[in-house]
């Protein structure tokens, strides 16, 4: 099947179709009132708090936490598509975020609202170019998981082979496109109300990313190198890519059980200790960033199952990240002064990788090298400790403010939204993972070979 050029616009692909004015309009419309009202109900909030009355403040900003998930949760249901996965990663973000924005949100991790089954079976074929009982022996109607960009049906080939069949929905990367868009000139109408909250540049940068989830073949090539880097570790398992029935918008691949990651009552009955599953995610993203330089970049409650051992499923590897071998050093650089609390090597770290401040104090960038590790490094508290993000929370937006990042690499953004997710699966598995202890071996023993060599005697 060719491959089609790639337009000017986000790197998607030239021929894909975009919906009708009327819909892009409707959609439109919708994220304008939505964010109008999630953002006249904190100003409102903000006001009558500063100049009337703060009695009760906790308490208003609680119940306007409610309306607006439930306003953000209603309108992604509506209008599906990209709106949905930026819920979802809300919802992943259990150590920052109110509880009423994640447990209002959380129900769209794999709960989506499915297609219907003639639309699921229409698009295999048309990708495929045969009639569905030529692939699969059998199909389920049902599909196991639903999520924004596409579900997943389990089936079974006919050499006897279970395996899990994702499809992409007809015409949601022209949706994508589109809401893109708007939400791109959205933000750009906040960010001339609210002059400290731009964040139209880590939003372009994050939406470099967004088509490579529509391409399968793409996610498929990150599935089996992930494989081939964990091929030696009985203990992550990585589901088999069936190549010979994938395309750009079809994927089969092996299927794979387990317990979802969050199921903390599940694991107990499975005798799973969570703890330990915990302390295993930690050093399997250890592994993939520092060691590898590829990363899972978006393992969200849905792509991690756990089986018993512990042994670690990934699953969904739309979203995966090959550095280049420089860009890794830098990474593997700025973990080791982070863990040894060198200032001077942490801001020279962050230059190095591509970041930039408006007036180019260091602030910052520390501050922004606390939000990473140090934090939690440097008072040897559990990663996820509550009063390190309550801390975190109040004093980072001050200094945000008072010098904002005005340039960040989207390969650093990719990581720090990977340890804003595990961060969240932390508390939810009541981590007690020592941060210091289990990334130091990683960082020391990379480290060697970047440090300069003396030359030999008599050069």
């Amino acid at each position: 099947m060719p491959t089609s050029k790639p337009d000017n616009y986000l790197d998607f692909p030239a021929d894909i179709t975009g919906p009708g004015l009327l819909t892009r309009a409707w959609r439109f419309g919708n994220v304008v009132w939505l964010a109008a009202r999630v953002y006249l109900g904190y100003k409102s909030v903000q006001l009558w708090t500063r100049f009337i009355s703060d009695r009760n403040k906790a308490e208003l900003y609680r119940r306007q936490d409610l309306r607006a998930a439930r306003a953000l949760y209603s309108t992604a249901i509506q209008l599906e598509g990209l709106l949905i996965k930026a819920s979802q990663f809300i919802a992943t973000r259990a150590d920052v975020l109110p509880d009423e924005w994640v447990s209002t949100l959380s129900g769209l991790h794999d709960r989506v609202p499915p297609r219907p089954l003639a639309m699921i079976h229409d698009q295999i074929e048309r990708e495929l170019e045969r009639p569905l009982g030529d692939v699969y022996a059998e199909f389920d109607a049902a599909p196991i998981a639903s999520a924004s960009l596409a579900q997943v049906h389990r089936a079974r080939l006919h050499d006897g082979r279970e395996c899990a069949v994702k499809v992409q929905y007809p015409g949601i990367d022209g949706i994508v496109r589109a809401d893109l868009k708007n939400m791109t000139t959205v933000l750009r109408w906040l960010a001339m109300l609210e002059h400290d909250f731009d964040y139209r540049i880590l939003m372009r940068e994050m939406l470099k990313y967004i088509p490579m989830e529509l391409d399968f073949e793409h996610e498929a090539d990150n599935s089996q190198t992930m494989r081939r880097n964990f091929a030696h570790n009985p203990d992550v398992i990585i589901p088999e890519v069936y190549r010979e029935f994938t395309t750009r918008r079809v994927l089969t691949m092996e299927l794979v059980s387990g317990i979802k990651v969050t199921d903390v009552e599940g694991l107990e009955r499975a005798g799973i200790n969570k703890h330990v599953v915990a302390q295993k995610l930690v050093e399997n993203f250890c592994e993939q960033v520092l060691r590898d330089g590829f990363f899972h970049a978006d393992p969200h409650p849905g792509n991690i199952l756990i089986q018993p051992g512990p042994k670690i499923v990934l699953l969904d590897f739309g979203l995966a990240k090959d550095f280049p071998p420089l860009f890794r050093d830098g990474i593997v650089r700025l973990t080791f002064a982070i863990l040894t609390s060198d200032r001077a090597g942490i801001v020279r770290s962050f230059g190095e990788l591509g970041f930039r401040t408006r007036n180019g104090s260091p602030d910052t960038l520390l501050a922004l090298s606390d939000l990473f590790l140090g934090n939690t490094i440097k008072s040897k508290k559990a990663y996820a400790d509550k009063e390190l993000i309550e801390q975190f929370s109040e004093e980072f937006p001050r200094t945000l403010r008072a010098n904002p990042v005005v340039e960040v690499p989207a390969d650093v953004l990719l990581v720090s939204r990977m340890m804003g997710l595990l961060s969240g699966l932390g508390k939810s598995l009541d981590s007690q993972v020592d941060l210091f202890t289990t990334i130091m071996p990683y960082a020391q023993r990379l480290m060697i070979p970047l440090i300069p060599q003396p030359a030999p005697a008599g050069e």
